[in-house]
């Protein structure tokens, strides 16, 4: 006999009960009721094997849909292996023919006694139904052990009456057969695969929801070997057991609820269609034409049954991807198509979320209905607010197939191609942002495409090409002095990207000025402003007056974020850094997401330069993920070099290869934080290299000031170190002159200390000590205080003063703790040490806080907020934020709630 699985034991059981009682000539009728898949066929086979060990004679049929038109198609089944039955006529007469047949069974049954086997008995003609019925009624009085297998499952269709419903209980005895049991599905598998992991193990177990008829089809259909995943498609199973089995369930429980299940299929090839089951239900009836109530029904039976499960969000869901995907096997595109039209339709009706909406759409094929392009480009909308510019270029891809108007079209376009453009290996922004440009629109919008498609052909190197085309769009514009302005403005700006070009474009922008300055406006004086500051041509006050002039004249819109942004990048240069923040703020704030604009990367590149001179490094350590050189990588590189990870910073050099990199400002940046890697590993002769690269460049682009650059200092200080001091003394002294003109304390001071260092003497301590003096009465200015107070201390070392060397280096050591440069608090303490100092304090773990830190970091550990810690220690709130980025550094700590436990575990410094 076949081993049966243990799931079934107790029906084989009670089978094996009740043939060893018609061995003693009293008969039954035993039900076995289940849903599709739950092993009846099985239950009755080994039944069979069981009542023919037993001495029983087996009769044994199996309906079929076929067979439903045909008289006693059932009962000739049965009976014609029997020889007394095969001349048996079946006439037009059915009470005749039913008797005759009862008879002749009820000898057969005399002479041995008998298992009559009928499965699938709901399929049975009618007439052969009948007769089953009619002969459980006296069954009792025979050797006959009558068994029959009906589905018992909740369809769309209304059921019929069970096979059952006349006759009285006394005479029948029901099994019902349970869905398979995650415990029992996992035996299955283990059986099958032995090694087969956890999580191989539970996908085979959700995709066969509690049948064993599907786990059967889908473990003949899997190969651990072949399938180190359980697939999510159907495409990938061999030889295609699994999705036969899925169909056959489905044609067992009919068309309508095959049309529900398919439409519940295609409802979840978006898993982001957020309605509720409330409302999900009418929409599945509305799709396949069905009773509400019946699906409602259906849904929760089949939740029971296993074949469907509930999500997170309370509605039904089928358990794994790969069943999905088998319901909908074989269902045309159109056909899908078509539903997920009526799917948006309906839920349009129901006011769901647009994007739930839309991602229906996608799926459709062009509607062309009204709402349709709407819907799509709020849902772009959506997504663009949350951060996911991916999603948001699928929905303006789908809404191109929608038949549009030139102008929506091209407005479109602009949209799309400026999303397509940050995509990562995109090759469609550039020809999606040149047919905005050669469609007919309004003026404004020509405009606009033709920013991004410049801005666009700029980030790919193509400078003076983006410039041009501007150009061709500026002549068009006759009677539009604003969009002429507008376009002069983004050349400018563009022109950064390329040495030669900028030189161009600024002398045209400079004759405008004078010639016509109308036409040049306040975002156009605001570069020229910009340009003569980086030329060493302004001071700090007077750029920052000029600026604060124009900032406060009606604004253009269309050139305000030009205005804005260039003024952020003056006043950060002046080290007006909440000023300059607030102004990227705003700039920011002004930028639609959706629009290609080259101040978007000037403000967020402000936005890192602010944070330098801030010395925040937390917002700087983070590696970015291109290798082209940028703004970024630089101020990466300086900053891994001030936190003591010039290894990490090395290793980040040795992977961007200039040979391809565009002739751009950001180049000549990135050469001068190469420069100060290298001369941080010691290499002083490649890091001078760097450094004097850069100074070419900037001064072939006429940036000489070293507010954006001091690359005059640094190669100085590689020249001392190859000891070339008089070549060192010339380039700080030049750089002193310009950094005078400029007149902020960072760029002064900086200048005094190297040309000091390179002095030496009486000459260079006063310098040193005028550095020192100017940086502790200015602004922010970084790392350059504790610069300073190492260059001092060492003077004052080699001046014989020992106490105010220490002095200085204490007072340098406590800056550099402070903002976190560990490089530089690594040199002060050796300097010390090596002047016989005693071993410097702690600098982490809670000993290590300083008073300040302390306090802040006991309030916050209090569930204080910032706001509320400034507001009781009277302090700003970046300065409250600043403490605690120390003091997570110091702690070791990343999230708030580590506090308490860190600051527990050692007491507070005294």
């Amino acid at each position: 006999m076949t081993q049966p699985s243990p799931e079934l034991a107790d029906a084989i059981h009670l089978l094996a009960e009740e043939a060893e009682r018609t061995r003693s000539g009293g008969g039954r009728l035993v039900l076995l009721r289940g849903a599709t898949g739950t092993g009846r066929t099985t239950v009755l086979e080994a039944a069979a094997e069981q009542a023919a060990a037993l001495g029983l004679k087996v009769l044994r049929a199996r309906c079929s849909p076929g067979d439903t038109a045909i008289s006693f198609a059932t009962v000739l089944q049965l009976l014609g292996p029997v020889p007394e039955f095969a001349d048996l006529a079946v006439d037009g007469d059915e009470r005749a023919t039913a008797a005759g047949l009862w008879r002749v069974l009820r000898a057969y049954a005399e002479d041995s006694p008998l298992l009559v086997a009928v499965d699938d008995v709901h399929l049975a003609d009618a007439p052969s139904h009948r007769w089953l019925v009619e002969s459980a009624r006296h069954i009792d009085r025979l050797p006959i052990l009558l068994v029959v297998s009906e589905r018992s499952q909740y369809d769309l269709d209304p059921p019929a009456p069970g096979f059952t419903h006349t006759l009285p209980p006394a005479l029948v005895r029901t099994h019902t057969l349970a869905p398979l049991a995650p415990a029992a599905a996992t035996a299955r598998v283990r059986a099958r695969f032995p090694d087969a992991s956890r999580l191989w193990t539970d996908a085979c177990v959700h995709a066969a929801a509690g049948s064993p008829l599907l786990l059967g089809a889908l473990l003949d259909d899997l190969d651990e070997s072949r399938h180190p995943d359980v697939p999510e498609t159907t495409a990938a199973l061999y030889p295609g057991a699994y999705p036969a089995a899925v169909q056959w369930w489905l044609d067992s429980a009919g068309p309508a609820t095959t049309e529900v299940a398919r439409a519940l299929a295609v409802l979840e090839e978006d898993p982001g269609t957020c309605l509720p089951e409330n409302e999900i239900t009418p929409l599945l009836a509305e799709l396949a034409d069905a009773d509400p109530t019946r699906v409602a029904g259906w849904l929760t039976a089949m939740t029971n049954l296993g074949l469907l499960t509930l999500g997170a969000d309370g509605r039904p869901h089928f358990p794994h991807p790969l069943l999905r995907d088998a319901v909908l096997t074989g269902v045309p595109a159109a056909r899908r198509r078509t539903a997920h039209r009526a799917i948006a339709e309906a839920m349009l009706h129901q006011d769901a979320p647009a994007e739930a909406v839309a991602r229906q759409l996608l799926a459709t094929g062009p509607v062309d209905a009204p709402w349709a392009l709407p819907l799509l480009q709020d849902a772009a909308a959506v997504a663009l607010h949350e951060d996911r510019a991916e999603d948001a270029v699928g929905y303006l891809r789908r809404a191109l197939e929608e038949p549009l108007s030139d102008d929506h079209r091209q407005r479109l376009l602009t949209e799309l191609g400026s999303l397509e453009y940050a995509a990562p290996r995109s090759s469609a922004a550039i020809p999606r942002l040149a047919e905005a440009v050669r469609l007919p629109a309004a003026p404004q919008d020509r405009v606009r495409a033709a920013v991004a498609l410049g801005t666009a052909l700029t980030g790919r190197g193509r400078t003076r090409k983006a410039v041009e085309l501007l150009r061709s769009v500026d002549v068009e514009l006759d009677g539009r002095p604003d969009l002429v302005r507008t376009l002069h403005t983004a050349s400018v700006l563009l022109s950064d990207q390329d040495q030669e070009v900028r030189q161009e474009v600024y002398r045209r922008l400079s004759e405008t000025a004078d010639r016509s300055p109308e036409l040049v406006g306040t975002a156009g004086q605001a570069l020229l402003v910009r340009h003569a500051a980086s030329a060493g041509l302004a001071s700090a006050r007077d750029a920052m007056r000029q600026l604060r002039t124009l900032l406060a004249e009606p604004a253009d819109p269309l050139t305000e974020s030009f205005l804005v942004g260039t003024a952020a990048t003056v006043a950060q240069w002046a080290d007006e850094l909440d000023e300059a923040s607030r102004l990227v703020d705003r700039g920011l704030a002004g930028q639609r997401p959706d629009l290609l604009h080259p101040m978007h990367q000037a403000l967020l590149n402000s936005r890192t330069d602010i944070a330098a001179a801030r010395a925040d490094y937390a917002l700087l350590t983070a590696v970015p993920d291109t290798v082209t050189p940028s703004n970024t990588h630089a101020h990466t590189l300086i900053a891994l070099v001030e936190t003591g990870r010039v290894a990490q910073a090395s290793v980040l050099v040795a992977g961007i290869d200039l040979r391809e990199a565009p002739d751009s400002w950001e180049l000549n940046r990135f050469l001068y934080a190469r420069g100060v890697v290298r001369a941080a590993a010691g290499d002083a002769a490649a890091a001078l290299h760097d450094f004097l690269e850069c100074g070419r460049r900037q001064t072939a682009r006429e940036v000489i000031s070293p507010v954006v650059t001091p690359w005059r200092t640094a190669a100085a200080e590689c020249r001392l170190a190859l000891d070339r001091p008089l070549e060192a003394i010339a380039l700080a002294e030049e750089e002193l002159r310009l950094a005078r003109v400029w007149g902020t304390p960072r760029t002064v001071g900086r200048a005094l200390r190297v040309l000091g260092t390179a002095t030496g003497g009486r000459r260079g301590l006063e310098l040193a000590e005028e550095a020192v003096r100017l940086l502790r009465a200015g602004g922010p200015a970084g790392t350059e205080p504790a610069l300073a107070l190492i260059a001092l201390g060492r003077q004052l070392t080699a001046a014989g003063e020992a106490a105010r060397a220490r002095d200085c280096l204490r007072e340098a050591e406590e800056h550099a703790e402070r903002l976190g440069a560990v490089g530089l608090l690594d040199l002060t303490e050796g300097i010390l040490r090596k002047g016989g100092a005693r071993s410097p304090r702690r600098r982490t773990g809670a000993a290590s806080l300083t008073g300040s830190e302390r306090r802040i970091a006991e309030l916050a550990a209090e569930g204080r907020t910032n706001v509320e810690i400034a507001a009781l220690l009277h302090l700003a709130r970046r300065t409250v934020e600043t403490h605690l980025t120390h003091t997570y550094r110091k702690l070791g700590i990343r999230r708030r709630t580590d506090l308490r436990p860190a600051l527990d575990q050692t007491a507070p410094r005294p």
